[in-house]
């Protein structure tokens, strides 16, 4: 099967064909994979506008579209393994299947991959189906032809931008959602202490390298910050305090120390361990209480470097027995390949879907 897939549920424009092998445990080999970012874009307003990054999804689709039957053609020629009549949009196309993130999102952008999807599909005539964006992060970790064997029940961790869950997994498609944020995600959060600091957007990446430059035993400062909600017993997440809590220290510093190159590493160093200290506690508590054999990690902020190595050497200390699967980390950030990934085993849910609705706020079933 060939699966073309499609993401813009946020600032990203993603397409990709894949190949899937197998049906037990199916392996997913990439064909074509292309991404157009709007980071540059949005870097001016210190976030994503929809109405912008719509319009750029507008644009960005055909060119990427047109690229990526290219690219795979040129493939098939070369490979035998992708070898097809055509991978040209027409009725005796090679693709097989049509998925496209439908939520959760940014709903001005996920309108726009639907109905160039639904309309490519009545092009080619060929099935297609909604993708949750969850989904889709929690199942990147079986891209690159890996045949990962999940054993159930398993704990995920989805950490982005707009979203901080943990979710126990039953089987795919079978999930329950343990906790989430009740207000501002851990992505959301490392954007806007970002701002504070003085720092370029998105937040994540950069706070992460200017914590990797802090030195403890160097450091003049020595700044604690709150771990939100830490130690109750449910499995929510809070991160508008620790925000709150980074501007009121930045508010407090006399301006000298405020563009202090040591003070700013100090506070980006805090506020990732922060973050990540909440996050492992209530994952492994998740693990122990529903007895998870794997942990999954996925989302944007999964390619961050120290909490990748610290749930690893949790895990390791407190369930040891527990699998643990980390995407490669240019699959953790939005993508169409995971679009794929999660199309087919949709796909295997229900074969196809006639009027597929962008849903802002779609959840897990």
């Amino acid at each position: 099967m060939i699966i073309l897939a499609i993401e813009t549920s946020c600032d990203d424009t993603g397409i990709a064909l894949v190949q899937v092998r197998g049906k037990k445990t199916p392996s997913f080999s990439i064909i074509s994979n292309l991404l157009s970012s709007q980071v540059k874009l949005h870097a001016k307003y210190g976030g994503v506008y929809p109405s912008l990054a719509k319009r750029e999804h507008q644009k960005n689709l055909p060119i990427l579209l047109k690229k990526t039957l290219k690219k795979a053609k040129e493939k098939g020629e070369e490979d035998k393994s992708f070898s097809s009549p055509s991978f040209l949009p027409r009725k005796n196309s090679a693709i097989d299947l049509i998925a496209v993130t439908a939520g959760p999102g940014l709903e001005p952008c996920l309108w726009t991959g639907v109905n160039f999807s639904q309309d490519l599909a009545k092009k080619l005539k060929v099935p297609i189906v909604p993708v949750n964006h969850i989904e889709a992060h929690m199942l990147a970790n079986l891209i690159n032809g890996n045949r990962i064997s999940i054993i159930f029940p398993a704990v995920c961790l989805v950490v982005s931008g707009g979203h901080t869950q943990l979710i126990l997994m039953k089987n795919f498609g079978k999930y329950q959602i343990l906790g989430e944020t009740r207000d501002d995600a851990a992505g959301e959060c490392f954007d806007k202490v970002a701002r504070i600091l003085g720092l370029d957007y998105p937040g994540g990446p950069v706070i992460a390298a200017t914590a990797a430059k802090f030195s403890i035993p160097n450091s003049q400062f020595s700044i604690k910050l709150p771990r939100p909600m830490i130690n109750q017993k449910n499995y929510d997440f809070s991160f508008s305090g620790l925000k709150t809590a980074v501007f009121y220290n930045f508010k407090s510093q006399p301006p000298k120390v405020r563009k202090s190159k040591e003070y700013i590493k100090a506070v980006a160093f805090e506020t990732q361990q922060a973050i990540i200290d909440v996050l492992l506690q209530k994952t492994i508590r998740a693990i122990k209480n529903y007895n998870a054999k794997t942990v999954i990690l996925g989302g944007g902020v999964a390619s961050n470097a120290e909490l990748r190595k610290q749930l690893r050497e949790k895990i390791k200390k407190e369930v040891p027995n527990t699998k643990y699967l980390i995407p490669d980390i240019k699959y953790c950030t939005d993508n169409a390949v995971m679009t794929a990934v999660a199309g087919y085993y949709s796909w295997q849910r229900k074969k196809s879907w006639k009027n597929i609705k962008a849903r802002a706020n779609l959840k897990l079933n």
